[in-house]
């Protein structure tokens, strides 16, 4: 195991330099790989296909996570390939697991509005979380781009963000009105007492000075959630979910939807016409005299 971990470590500066991956990538790949060089105990130069499926079999993971791990190990001894380290993968012959396709938790426009409105705007905490919650809605950004937005990300007179997102790719969105508004609020009225007597150029800040961390996020939307009355299991990507299916169901079009989401496969974004089909269905059997 410890002599697999130098090349482990190799090929992951590899992977982001090449890939622009997300430090969450690169831990699952780093968590992926340490794993199987455990189980295997032996070097990851000498692996055949029979050793990856008898892993699979031992580990028991589910759909999801194998077809992680596949992809993980497929790119990881294409690197090794590069190298001229080995001279083919042992991945060829695999296929990924076939996954069953689940529709994402997403909120209905009346369930949005409450979540909105559950922040109190009379408070420095309460009118940066509404602008958090309304920026997050206005543009479908993941959580990873709304807490690492700097304040050169945004434009309140020319009403549009500037993001980086997966693989370091840049786009830029327009900005509803409303999320406008509550950005002006919470720059004038709420920042500033946060920043305290510090400097830095994070947007959103917690109660120390510093830039909000996912996990601190995550609590603000749980906890706004039950004020809320909204019975799911909520979290900041389900925001996304909601921006994506309320453009899908106004009637805009799919392509347009991929480029604001940051999607490079525009089959990812075809979920929401997934859920589009769902509701319409479960409406039809709801209210037709022969559904």
């Amino acid at each position: 195991m410890e002599n697999n971990l130098p090349i482990i470590e190799q090929f992951l500066d590899y992977y982001w330099l090449s890939s622009g991956a997300s430090q969450n990538t690169l831990l699952a790949y780093r968590s992926d790989l340490k794993l199987f060089a455990k189980w295997l105990n032996a070097s990851l130069f000498n692996v055949n296909d029979k050793d990856i499926t008898d892993y699979f079999t031992q580990r028991k993971s589910n759909p999801a996570t194998q077809a992680r791990i596949l992809t993980c190990l497929r790119v990881f001894y294409q690197y090794l390939i590069s190298k001229k380290t080995i001279d083919s993968s042992p991945c060829e012959k695999l296929h990924h697991p076939k996954q069953i396709q689940k529709l994402p938790i997403f909120l209905n426009i009346q369930e949005v509005e409450q979540l909105l409105a559950a922040p109190d705007k009379k408070t420095i905490f309460g009118l940066r979380d509404r602008a958090m919650l309304e920026l997050l809605y206005s543009c479908g950004l993941r959580v990873s781009e709304l807490i690492n937005l700097s304040y050169h990300n945004i434009n309140l007179n020319e009403e549009y963000i500037r993001l980086h997102g997966k693989g370091n790719k840049e786009r830029m969105l327009p900005m509803g009105e409303v999320a406008i508004d509550y950005l002006g609020i919470y720059e004038e009225n709420s920042r500033p007492f946060l920043l305290k007597s510090e400097q830095t150029d994070a947007y959103f800040l917690s109660n120390r000075g510093a830039g909000m961390s996912r996990q601190n996020f995550f609590y603000v939307v749980k906890s706004y959630a039950i004020k809320a009355g909204i019975d799911k299991p909520l979290s900041p990507h389900t925001l996304r979910h909601a921006f994506a299916t309320h453009l899908v169901q106004s009637g805009a079009d799919l392509r347009s939807v991929q480029l604001m989401l940051g999607h490079s496969d525009i089959s990812t974004t075809q979920i929401y016409t997934h859920i589009q089909n769902t509701q319409l269905k479960s409406q039809h059997s709801k209210h037709h005299p022969r559904g």
